[in-house]
């Protein structure tokens, strides 16, 4: 199992005063030689945090695996076949959210992700679906050609108790068995911590967990060193 630490975050605090610091580029290459097998980011439509500059220099610079997050808007779309990430994961994207708040629902825009997927293959670019843990959404990502899934962890993270928690935690099990039957790699990632991660990591079969805001904001009374290198621990313990 991977992590894939996601830089978003910093770039938050550096679009707070609108200065260059702090550099999530910086971040980046902090996070990779901390342990981390991936960098994340999520180039939004109203740029938020990460600039598509950022995007460019994070594509020019780190020496592991780059996923680019993205909603499937045409703008980005050509940003992404340009840049050439390792991966883009497409999410939905809604203006007045905190973060992403669900699952992309792959069957209804079937048509317009599977032309995504086909002009990113194009360039040889794999490509992810954040979905929730539903078997139907799974079945649309094999049917619209991507190559894997991260499932959406989000209930199980904000669950309430324990009860409530295993059975999440079940449904993720589920869906990233019947992935790897459909062909798919699995990834794994929303709202995960250092207290909530390891049932997530004694699921063997998900290849990869993305995480970005629990390693950020430890990172603010620790070091972003520190703060990766415990959460790798956590991901390799299993």
């Amino acid at each position: 199992m991977r992590l894939a630490v996601n830089i978003d975050h910093v770039a938050t605090l550096r679009q707070a005063r609108g200065g260059q610091e702090p550099d999530p580029i910086v971040a980046a290459h902090i996070a990779e030689r901390s342990g981390a097998e991936g960098i994340v980011c999520h180039l939004r439509e109203d740029r938020r945090h990460i600039q598509e500059s950022d995007v460019r220099q994070l594509r020019q610079t780190i020496k592991t695996k780059l996923d680019l997050e993205m909603a499937a808007s045409e703008e980005i779309i050509q940003i992404a076949v340009e840049v050439v990430p390792d991966l883009i994961t497409l999410v939905p994207e809604r203006r007045e959210e905190l973060t992403t708040e669900g699952g992309l629902d792959v069957r209804a825009h079937l048509p317009l992700i599977t032309d995504v997927v086909r002009r990113c293959h194009k360039k040889n670019i794999h490509v992810s679906l954040f979905v929730d843990p539903i078997p139907n959404q799974v079945e649309a990502t094999k049917a619209s050609g991507s190559d894997k899934i991260e499932i959406h962890t989000g209930e199980y993270a904000s669950a309430q108790s324990k009860d409530e928690q295993g059975h999440h935690l079940e449904r993720i099990h589920q869906i990233a068995r019947f992935a790897k039957r459909l062909g798919l790699g699995v990834n794994a990632g929303h709202g995960l911590n250092y207290d909530n991660l390891l049932p997530i990591v004694r699921i063997p079969i998900i290849d990869e967990i993305s995480i970005g805001h629990a390693i950020i904001t430890h990172a603010v009374f620790v070091g972003m060193e520190r703060a990766v290198r415990e959460m790798v621990e956590l991901v390799k313990s299993h």
